[in-house]
């Protein structure tokens, strides 16, 4: 008897580990959208990539630069989206603990982007942008997805012109600057991307779980990607040995950027792969794709060890975690791929919810203990 509750528990333990990444609360398509933007950003950090040449398939995987990074702030926009009601926003005073808990969230995002930065490993982190991000978002929780769509353009349109004059200030090259670089993660400036994570929400508000909505975004997104990168392509005039002009930092599609043409073909982009990712997780193909979907479970957990493994990994092999070159040499991209999709699936099936996932909502709840 003993015996047979012992196999009862273990099977009802595994039964809730499945649910909790199969169940109907859990969006699978966003998780391999997420997935996907978290290997893209391995992918960018550790391989050698040359520039994209359409007619070579060779540089295809330039897709990645740039692009990985703003699919995973636009999937912000649609995760807060999602916890805020979805497409009906919450009521006013659940609207209230949402943002208190949204914000404690953010708080401890930047933290712990903060703690990667200390490790030396030469990647521009994003957590302290995205921390950013998502207080400057929770005014607009309440809007419905025409106006988030609308707001997302004008920001979209506008904000390029105006990160390439900030971007050009002497500031940044004072010691305070340098400084407030890292703590604001202006590799990924919010005033230009804060569009992307608004393009989320407002895909959110649209409903995302509709087919229609799926179609739309894949539709509308690829035509923006077309059309920004086919501007690029016809009309970029700077060579890597120039100082380009303010019109020609404008007016470019160069990953991190913040360029006109970037805002709009990544942007496209991102939600063409968001609408792309949700219609594949309708068919039988979610089953084959469910080692990215737990990486993008885990989001939070996957980016911060491939971090501290890259950190520990160079320390060891090469005495320190600051040289990228000696580091990608090591060729660690695979490995390093293989183990956190691996070590991803076995903890989501056997154990559950992702460690820092699972501290950052503890804390914001006890933070926000009012909400449900």
């Amino acid at each position: 008897m003993a015996a047979a509750s012992a196999v009862a528990g273990r099977q009802a333990w595994f039964s809730s580990r499945w649910d909790r990444l199969n169940g109907a609360r859990r969006v699978g398509g966003i998780d391999l959208a997420r997935g996907l933007a978290v290997i893209g950003m391995v992918a960018a950090h550790l391989l050698w990539i040359e520039d994209f040449d359409l007619a070579d398939a060779a540089t295809w995987l330039d897709v990645v630069n740039g692009r990985s990074s703003i699919l995973f702030a636009t999937l912000a926009g649609v995760s807060i989206g999602l916890v805020t009601g979805g497409v009906r926003p919450l009521a006013p005073a659940a609207m209230r603990h949402a943002r208190a808990r949204l914000a404690v969230r953010a708080g401890l995002l930047w933290v712990i982007g903060i703690l990667l930065i200390a490790t030396g490993v030469p990647v521009y982190v994003i957590l302290p942008a995205y921390a950013i991000l998502f207080l400057l978002v929770l005014p607009l929780v309440s809007l419905g997805a025409r106006a988030l769509f609308i707001l997302a353009a004008a920001l979209a349109v506008v904000m390029p012109f105006v990160q390439v004059f900030l971007d050009a200030l002497p500031f940044w090259s004072t010691p305070t600057g340098r400084v407030l670089d890292a703590l604001s993660g202006w590799h990924y400036p919010f005033p230009v991307w804060v569009a992307f994570v608004i393009a989320g929400l407002g895909a959110a508000r649209a409903g995302i779980l509709r087919t229609r909505v799926q179609l739309a975004l894949v539709g509308v997104g690829a035509l923006l990607a077309v059309a920004a990168y086919g501007l690029d392509a016809a009309t970029s005039t700077t060579s890597p040995s120039q100082t380009p002009s303010f019109m020609q930092s404008l007016w470019t599609a160069e990953p991190h950027s913040s360029g006109l043409l970037e805002i709009i073909g990544s942007g496209g982009f991102a939600l063409a792969v968001i609408g792309l990712c949700l219609l594949i997780c309708r068919t039988v193909l979610t089953w084959v794709v469910l080692p990215l979907r737990a990486v993008g479970a885990m989001p939070l957990t996957a980016y911060a060890v491939q971090i501290l493994a890259w950190g520990i990994a160079a320390t060891i092999l090469l005495g320190t975690p600051e040289d990228l070159t000696a580091f990608r040499e090591l060729e660690p991209f695979w490995p390093m791929t293989i183990a956190l999709i691996s070590g991803c699936t076995v903890w989501a099936l056997l154990i559950g919810r992702g460690p820092l996932e699972w501290a950052v909502d503890q804390i914001a709840r006890r933070a926000s203990p009012s909400i449900g």
